[in-house]
């Protein structure tokens, strides 16, 4: 039994699938875009009613604000003591539970997971002593030279020359900008974490497609992951597995399973039930059908999740430097708050060209083909890469031997560029000062105050209820109760002004990056050129650490309001520009040349018939856009900012368990409902273009 039989038997089953799908597609265009009359003639059901409603509640709220003082403020009477419960909870986790092992010899749970941390050690320091520290005097780290190398060979087997030039290249840049002792820590740490993200993510992933229980279960606990700021799960990690890149291992991985998880069950979903069925008539067992069928089926989707592991646990570095992680994220971190934005630059991008040759070379092992080798052929010409290492390695390591400076690059022979960016910042601050200044300040007066002094003087029943009516509009009950507990968390806990500061400074950092993001991703889509062009960009901007966005807009614009909102702006615009172009170049063809044959205008074609159908994947960005920028919202509270992110900062500093996951989940909900929303607006929509069944 083969891949190639049972795509085979499937072929006239997908054939019959794309026909059905491509009728339905072309008769929603027909009758839902492309007809003059066709939206005018429809109007929206209950659409009076609705706002009708939110009117009522509006004008409610502002009458009932001045009457009665508990809806003007929630009273502190009614907030739940949710952080004396977290506190309590991981109290008696640390000390209050004893295991016996049928001695007088007790151990916690918190000796469990320090036993953890002493376990995933051992991988980590035979790559650091491979790497950076050496196995003893005797016996030192791997050249650069030898490094360099060894790059170079395997990008060659595994993509061909290009691939081995950008491995050699990107690697030559780290010990030639004197990053290479950064690098190599940095390097060895994810060697580690990324096989342990992706093994943990594989295994959830296909629990989830097999088990719909376990899904149940387990996308709410992912949901929080993925919305809550890291920064809030640093204080327990540290507390249970103490510091240092093992910890770091560890809080990574919390942040990157879960979207490795999320496309590998949805690879897995999506295998053609055609190719499913063919496998199942084969006589595959259930173990076959998965190793055999169903993942070689969705290797795109198991790329894709690789991918996602690479840039999170990359993304993760500088958080990690925070509770003791060495590399690349220390130095950065150092750097920053030394104000040498030069130097950050440079280590900035020494960690984009590690996720750069990672990604590439884990792509290129993914579409690798197998190579049929004759088995009477000597040995080092049956592995020609593997013998050109060893022998790379015993001529490198000799040679180093004799020439120092190709084992380590002393100061005198690396380079830099940071003097030509302080340089740069500095002529900004000498000759634009006043134009920025002024800016800054029109920004601030006459925008963003207004703003934020709007969202605060919203009375938090009235919120709360906009928000569920909204809910019900879109989803109905479920998604109404739903939303309206989740934004009703803030206020519960005592944390409603923060969560109101930050509302408004994600909201307006959103709404910009929609608006830049969707004009970007329009241009872009345009050509097959300007994709590739742009999906580039965004992916050396996606693994560019967070940090850096802040220093040039606080050595611009000071510590206000309008540096955080600009850096989450600069952040977070990336998958708006993702989504756009995903969802105007997934258009089928077939409907496009249907509305050129109906005699529509370019711009007709635009607005009537790409953007209705790419409007769910552009729905996805807008998603993504609010998930970003709540992640950064811990961050710019470095810089200042009175929001929950800096009730994260504060409980951080203080080690305070409950207090940093109240602020982190109070996000988290906020990043939530707002998924709710646009997943039940999307499904709305699907269902109107008929890509679904209602």
């Amino acid at each position: 039994m083969t891949q190639t039989a049972i795509l085979t038997s499937a072929k006239s089953g997908t054939q019959q699938r794309k026909a059905k799908q491509s009728e339905v597609l072309s008769a929603a265009v027909k009758q839902n875009a492309l007809s003059p009359a066709g939206n005018s003639a429809r109007p929206i059901p209950s659409w009076l009613l609705y706002w009708s409603a939110a009117i009522v509640l509006i004008v409610l709220g502002q009458f009932m604000v001045t009457r009665y003082d508990w809806v003007a403020e929630y009273p502190s009477g009614w907030v739940l003591p949710v952080k004396e419960w977290i506190d309590s909870f991981f109290e008696w986790l640390v000390y209050g539970i004893k295991f016996f092992d049928g001695t007088s010899y007790a151990f916690t749970p918190r000796d469990v997971t320090r036993g953890i941390s002493a376990l995933l050690a051992h991988p980590l320091n035979l790559t650091e002593s491979l790497f950076f520290d050496g196995f003893s005097k005797s016996i030192p780290a791997l050249p650069w030279i030898t490094v360099v190398g060894f790059a170079a060979i395997l990008g060659h087997w595994l993509g061909g020359w290009r691939t081995a030039l950008l491995a050699a290249v990107s690697f030559a840049y780290l010990t030639l900008f004197d990053v290479w002792h950064a690098s190599m820590q940095t390097f060895s740490l994810v060697l580690i974490t990324v096989p342990l993200v992706f093994v943990l993510g594989l295994a959830a992933g296909i629990l989830m497609s097999r088990s719909p229980r376990f899904r149940s279960v387990i996308t709410p606990l992912f949901d929080v992951l993925q919305s809550m700021p890291p920064f809030a799960y640093l204080v327990p990690i540290v507390v249970l597995y103490g510091v240092g890149n093992v910890p770091a291992m560890i809080a990574t991985a919390l942040f990157a399973v879960p979207p490795v998880a999320r496309c590998i069950a949805l690879g897995l979903d999506g295998v053609n039930k055609g190719v499913i069925e063919a496998g199942q008539m084969m006589g595959c067992t259930r173990a076959q059908l998965l190793w055999r069928v169903q993942i070689p089926a969705a290797r795109s989707a198991l790329l894709v999740g690789l991918n996602q592991g690479v840039m999170q646990t990359l993304a993760m570095i500088v958080l990690a430097a925070l509770i003791g992680a060495a590399g690349l994220g220390s130095e950065l971190l150092t750097s920053l708050q030394s104000l040498r934005l030069g130097e950050a630059l440079e280590q900035g991008i020494a960690i984009v060209v590690i996720a750069v040759v990672l990604d590439r070379l884990s792509r290129a092992y993914a579409l690798k083909q197998p190579v049929y080798v004759d088995p009477d052929l000597s040995w080092w010409r049956r592995h020609p890469h593997l013998s050109l290492a060893i022998a790379f390695l015993l001529a490198s390591i000799g040679i180093a031997g004799v020439l120092p400076e190709l084992a380590l690059l002393t100061d005198e022979y690396s380079i830099t560029t940071a003097p030509y960016w302080n340089a740069g910042i500095d002529w900004i601050n000498l000759h634009l000062y006043d134009h920025v200044q002024a800016f800054r300040n029109f920004a601030l007066m006459e925008v963003l105050i207004p703003i934020r002094t709007f969202f605060r003087a919203i009375p938090w029943p009235t919120f709360v209820a906009l928000v569920a009516l909204l809910g019900y509009r879109l989803g109905g009950w479920s998604v109404a109760l739903t939303a309206g507990l989740l934004v009703w968390f803030p206020a519960a806990t005592g944390l409603w002004t923060e969560a109101m500061t930050t509302l408004y400074m994600i909201g307006t950092a959103a709404v910009v990056c929609i608006i830049a993001g969707f004009v970007i991703g329009l241009i872009g889509s345009r050509t097959a050129q300007g994709s590739r062009f742009a999906s580039g960009v965004c992916d050396f901007f996606q693994t560019f650490p967070s940090f850096i966005y802040l220093i040039p807009v606080v050595m611009l614009f000071k510590v206000s309001d309008l540096s955080a909102i600009i850096a989450v702006l600069l952040f977070a615009v990336v998958p708006m520009i993702r989504y756009t172009i995903l969802g105007l170049r997934s258009v089928p063809v077939h409907i496009i040349e249907a509305a050129t044959q109906q005699g529509t205008t370019p711009r007709q074609r635009l607005l009537k018939v790409e953007l209705p159908i790419a409007l769910p994947e552009i729905m996805l960005g807008v998603n993504q856009v609010i998930f970003m920028a709540l992640f950064m919202v811990a961050i710019t509270a470095l810089i200042g900012t009175q929001d929950l992110g800096a009730e994260i900062n504060a409980a951080r500093s203080g080690n305070e368990i409950g207090k940093a996951l109240v602020a982190g989940l109070c996000i988290a909900f906020l990043g939530i409902a707002a998924d709710r929303l646009i997943g039940a607006w999307v499904r709305r929509k699907k269902i109107a273009l008929g890509l679904i069944a209602g």
